[in-house]
């Protein structure tokens, strides 16, 4: 089709191939600008009714303006060619950048925002995108995330087999068509929502989802859901719980595990209720990372993730668990038929509930004494010190990795914590010779390197 003129576009180049058509870059010379024009095969508008759904949703997605969608100019029909013609967009997707390893978590952060908040208009204006994914995500030069192919989603064949069927037969038959389409496998399969892939209606919490996924995806490299074969990835989006981000890639905070933890939960009502709350809880944790400040867990929160914790031990830790809950209960229950050796019970039990007791009250010093032996290994840091639930880290040079691995260390502690306020952490690097000399005489000193001051006393700068 390269030079051929459809409607007022003249076809210059490829841009792309996929399942849902080929895009080419054309100008449009009515308005003497470039433009991306998506032709859509045949076969997935052959159908009046699914023509007609087309032509309705890609006009409501053309009245959404927002600077992370990319902007839909025209769609029509000439010749027996259904096009879509779009902002073209200049840059590299996001599943480009994640190959490339061109990302760090800021920068992951930053995409996610600009994409929330461009999921959040859409939403509110009653559009669902349907197929967010990295291969949908392009960022340009300068930064700025754009959502591509708003109002193609329901033009997928994945979201068109016939969801009358079980849970289990809809699976198998997407499973089926997913296996026929190229680049649909890697692609759209692993984004899906739990409902997506159960043959269940969706709504916006649907892109929440598959928000989630791209978000795990950036911070670690790879998917959350995998398997052999599409019905192995499907099954795991709708069943299996998704390994932590932070056992994934070491020194990513906790704070992001709990937001991507929120996205994919499998029951709707569970996620984020609206991108909006998706992106204030991704401004804060950004905002946490460059002040090198964390934020207090909230109590629902660590509760929650407390609960989460138990699935993730290990069997020795879980067979110790069972152990001592076995005692306490074996106890109980002498101790509640008057059996001989139930004073012996008893005071067993108030042995172990009061070591227990001990155990968790004076948890925080314990956890407190860890966080300072792994901080004081780091080769910029200077000096620890802890007062009113406050530990301040002085270092050499401020550097985003201290941050991370300091925020990252404070919330593991905090999660285990549960007696007391939970910790919080500052990393400073301005500290004067004055400054450091008075934190030296104060009570709360932890760590101090060795050449961090001279013989008299006085700061080494």
């Amino acid at each position: 089709m390269i030079g051929q003129t459809i409607k007022q576009y003249i076809v210059e180049d490829v841009l792309g191939k996929g399942g849902m058509g080929t895009v080419y870059r054309a100008r449009d010379t009515r308005l003497q600008r470039q433009a991306a024009l998506k032709v859509l095969p045949a076969d997935l508008t052959a159908d009046p009714d699914r023509r007609h759904r087309f032509f309705q949703e890609a006009r409501s997605a053309a009245a959404i303006t927002h600077p992370a969608i990319a902007q839909v100019y025209d769609v029509d029909e000439v010749d027996g060619i259904t096009f879509i013609a779009m902002e073209l967009v200049e840059g590299k997707t996001v599943r480009q950048l994640i190959s490339d390893k061109d990302l760090d978590l800021l920068s992951s952060l930053d995409i996610a925002i600009q994409v929330g908040e461009g999921l959040a208009r859409a939403h509110e204006t009653g559009i669902v995108h349907r197929d967010i994914k990295s291969e949908n995500i392009m960022v340009t030069r300068d930064g700025h995330a754009k959502i591509l192919d708003f109002g193609l989603a329901k033009l997928s064949p994945l979201q068109n087999v016939d969801s009358g069927k079980g849970t289990e037969e809809h699976m198998s038959r997407l499973a089926t068509v997913a296996q026929t389409q190229a680049g649909m496998v890697m692609g759209t399969v692993a984004y899906m929502s739990p409902e997506q892939a159960r043959g269940r209606s969706v709504d916006h919490r649907s892109d929440i989802f598959s928000l989630g996924i791209v978000i795990y995806e950036m911070a670690t490299g790879r998917l959350p859901f995998s398997g052999d074969s599409p019905l192995d990835t499907m099954h795991a989006i709708a069943f299996e719980e998704i390994q932590p981000v932070t056992s994934v890639r070491q020194n990513l905070p906790p704070g992001l595990q709990r937001i991507v933890s929120r996205c994919l939960r499998k029951r709707p009502e569970d996620r984020y209720q609206d991108a909006r709350s998706l992106v204030e809880d991704l401004k804060a944790l950004r905002k946490d990372i460059d002040s090198g400040v964390t934020r207090a867990i909230p109590i629902g929160d660590r509760i929650r993730e407390g609960i989460e914790s138990i699935r993730g031990f290990q069997g020795s830790t879980l067979i110790w668990l069972a152990i001592i809950a076995g005692i306490l209960f074996l106890g109980f229950i002498l101790w509640l038929v008057g059996k001989r050796g139930d004073i012996w019970w008893l005071v067993s039990l108030v042995v172990v509930g009061m070591w227990l007791y001990r155990y968790y009250r004076y948890r925080g010093r314990r956890l407190l004494k860890r966080f300072v032996t792994k901080v004081s290994r780091f080769p910029e840091v200077k000096l620890i010190s802890f007062q009113k639930n406050r530990a301040t880290v002085v270092v050499d040079r401020m550097q985003a990795r201290t941050y991370l691995r300091v925020n990252s260390l404070i919330e593991a502690a905090n999660k285990k914590l549960y007696f007391g306020e939970p910790m919080v952490a500052a990393i400073r690097d301005d500290v004067g010779s004055e400054e450091f000399r008075r934190m030296l005489q104060e009570p709360g000193v932890l760590y101090i390197r060795e050449d961090a001051f001279d013989s008299e006393g006085r700061k080494v700068t």
